[in-house]
């Protein structure tokens, strides 16, 4: 058999990112998955993005990923959340098509050069002096590498639980993966169990629509890849909202007894940001009702994904309280919902590579590092599957990115600093630079050192280039350009703000918060006229980009400030410096987390949960700070 640079064992969407970036940096890479119908498979709802998965989308797409192209290219609806609020909360989300989903990411996989792809199933790592050197395979073929990356999803032992039904797998109708999990566990790997679940899938014929609340898409330019010419040609589709009441939640309580979640058959945590249904009700006993929502999966499909209702109830409990949501009272379904149990490794065991500790050149990325969301997978994989082509072919070169720089900086740095307890799922109160971290910017953070790097393509530097070139010629005509009163202050009167007494700068009137650039273009011929020379394809996202900056430059500029003052601890290396376990001025706890995580900073340091100021101040005196 061939050798190779990269092995990505799983075809999910850490894996499908990580074999992708691996191969287009030039590795000789192999990507193994036990069915190859199902790369990139939504194994939960049929949509992309969301509060902050959003922004990692697109930080993904910037990097030169293709989550982002192929979620739009499958759009069946397309919506930018928060918009109430300021722009750092603007969090784009698209329901695809997942059958196409899956069918687009397999053809795009088929069309990397340095990829070979092979549907097996991993059974063994080959381990020679701590380092990884190829797998092994359940048909009993070894491939042997340079580097290994895991992404087996909730795959590792995984148990499938319906009321008191057992049924091994990783996914409905798929098999579990064995003996991985036990091999790391020989090696020295910390592990534990997780919890996730889905909802009921439902038949479409057999609900009532005119009995719910309709939830169109938005009507506009919004879409996650910056390249131009990904949009989606599918037929655009509604999803549609009910709500749980009394006699439902009574229907559900008759299954109590029998569920795994009361009875002591999962003992492991599941996400607290996506509980089951059954959860919600103990949780929230004192509410009468919980909002649902009913996704379409696919262009054509009839099928239905009942978002909110995830439940690992006996299956008749499941449907006979579907039957008692307004719109579902005959409702059939095609399955019923079911929690599923996994291995995964504590993430603390990993460098900000996704390298592991323990074992030389192989990573981790996704669902066995604790966390939850087709995003944070991807963006995971994504990073692994650089990095492991970076110890491949340019040895001692890593690429990390810092938590002002990128969501996906925050999401690395917090699995490897404060570890999990319970499924990590990614918000924008994760982040304490998100004006910075804006789902708008993140070429402008991310592009260029990906072209560096040598995965963004030359195509993406130059719209990048031009991008940040017609923003600036935007903030600088209004800058220049004086608008008279007459020609202003019916609009200024129409958005409840004062009347101009004379004239004033364009950018003046932009910085008020009742007006938008938008609005003003209708009313100053000159403005439209100087706009109307932009790129179609692209002029409403650079205009925006530059009402953003104009609005909110105060904001950034402070934030950005901030960010530089704490990246100074980033830069004070504590690498092999200390022996913690002889540090007496520090305490108990710090000493065994410092002694646990082994921080590479002192920004690092301080992000421990235990570590105390007064910890790293003794930290910075015996450094000499």
């Amino acid at each position: 058999m061939p050798f190779y640079d990269v092995i990505v064992v799983g075809g999910g969407h850490a894996g499908c990112e990580a074999a992708a970036a691996a191969a287009n940096l030039g590795s000789k890479t192999l990507l193994i998955t036990m069915d190859m119908t199902k790369y990139g498979q939504m194994s939960c709802n049929p949509a992309m993005g969301g509060i902050a998965k959003g922004q990692i989308v697109r930080e993904i797409d910037a990097l030169g990923g293709y989550s982002g192209i192929i979620a739009d290219k499958t759009t069946i609806q397309f919506r930018m959340l928060n918009k109430s609020k300021g722009p750092a909360m603007w969090s784009p989300r698209s329901q695809n098509d997942r059958f196409r989903f899956t069918e687009l990411w397999r053809d795009t996989l088929e069309s990397i050069d340095n990829l070979d792809l092979w549907q097996d199933a991993v059974t063994k790592l080959i381990i020679e002096n701590k380092t990884v050197t190829g797998v092994i395979t359940k048909v009993g073929i070894e491939f042997r590498s340079k580097t290994v990356v895991l992404t087996n999803g909730t795959f590792l032992n995984g148990l499938m639980h319906i009321g008191s039904s057992k049924i091994k797998g990783g996914r409905i109708g798929e098999a579990a993966s064995y003996n991985i999990s036990e091999q790391l566990f020989d090696l020295g790997f910390k592990a534990g169990r997780l919890k996730t679940g889905t909802p009921v899938r439902i038949d479409g014929r057999t609900i009532d629509f005119s009995s719910l609340v309709e939830q169109k898409g938005d009507v506009g330019y919004y879409k996650f890849s910056y390249l131009p010419g990904t949009e989606s040609k599918l037929e655009q589709k509604s999803c549609w909202i009910t709500n749980t009441n009394i006699d439902v939640h009574d229907e559900l309580k008759t299954g109590f007894e029998e569920s795994p979640m009361f009875d002591g058959t999962i003992q492991s945590t599941g996400p607290r940001y996506c509980p089951s249904i059954e959860s919600k009700l103990v949780t929230f006993s004192e509410k009468d009702s919980h909002q649902l929502f009913l996704e379409p999966e696919g262009e054509k499909t009839i099928e239905y994904y009942l978002n909110g209702f995830s439940s690992s109830l006996p299956w008749d409990v499941q449907y006979s309280g579907l039957r008692k949501i307004k719109g579902l009272e005959n409702v059939k379904i095609f399955r019923p919902g079911y929690a599923i149990e996994y291995d995964y490794f504590e993430p603390t065991q990993l460098n900000h590579t996704l390298e592991t500790k323990i074992i030389k050149n192989l990573f981790f990325a996704g669902q066995i590092n604790g966390t939850t969301g087709y995003e944070e997978a991807g963006a995971q994989g994504l990073m692994a599957g650089i990095n492991a082509h970076l110890n491949c072919q340019k040895p001692g070169e890593q690429f990390i990115l810092k938590r002002n720089e990128a969501y996906i900086g925050v999401l690395i740095d917090d699995l490897v600093t404060k570890g999990v307890d319970e499924p990590y799922r990614m918000f924008t109160s994760r982040a304490e630079f998100r004006i910075l971290l804006r789902q708008d910017n993140a070429d402008l953070r991310l592009t260029e050192n990906s072209y560096k790097l040598g995965l963004a393509s030359v195509e993406r530097l130059n719209l990048l280039i031009e991008k940040i070139r017609l923003i600036d010629d935007i903030i600088d005509f209004t800058r220049k350009f004086s608008v008279k009163q007459r020609f202003v202050n019916q609009l200024l009167v129409e958005k409840g703000t004062s009347e101009l007494k004379q004239s004033v700068k364009l950018l003046d009137i932009i910085l008020r918060p009742q007006i938008s650039i938008f609005d003003l273009i209708e009313y100053i011929t000159p403005f439209k006229t100087f706009l109307e020379k932009f790129p179609d394809n692209r002029r409403m996202e650079i205009i925006e980009g530059a009402e953003i900056i104009i609005k909110y430059e105060g904001y950034i500029n402070r934030e950005k400030l901030l960010a530089e003052k704490l990246d100074k601890f980033e830069n004070i290396n504590i690498e092999n410096r200390f022996n913690y376990g002889e540090l007496k001025s520090i305490s108990t706890e710090a000493r065994q987390k410092l002694e646990k995580i082994k921080p590479k900073t002192i920004g690092q340091a301080k992000r421990i949960s235990g570590v105390s100021p007064s910890d790293i101040n003794v930290l910075l005196i015996m450094l000499g700070r």
